[in-house]
């Protein structure tokens, strides 16, 4: 078999578009796995902030229930508005 410049040029460019191909299939993969790492992060995030919102909510009843008025149940009012507005609002 006689190798010429035609069939160099021919092999290089299947190599060129095989390599185009599985680069796109990378770049896709890593897009996809960023994603799924970034929605985890999330809903951990998400997680943490119920339980801060929680026990700020108690921090703040147990203080307005031994006699701090004012602040205290304006921020505890304001807090249970907007838990209640989140915990009706569809998940996106």
């Amino acid at each position: 078999m006689y190798i010429d410049a035609d069939t160099i040029i021919k092999a290089a460019a299947l190599l060129g578009a095989l390599t185009a191909l599985v680069g796109a299939i990378i770049a896709i993969y890593k897009v996809y796995d960023s994603n799924k790492r970034q929605s985890d992060a999330i809903k951990a995030i998400q997680e943490e902030q119920t339980l801060i919102c929680y026990g700020l909510r108690g921090a703040l009843q147990g203080l307005i229930e031994k006699g701090c008025d004012g602040p205290c149940k304006d921020a505890l009012n304001l807090l249970d508005k907007h838990l209640n507005k989140e915990a009706h609002h569809p998940d996106l």
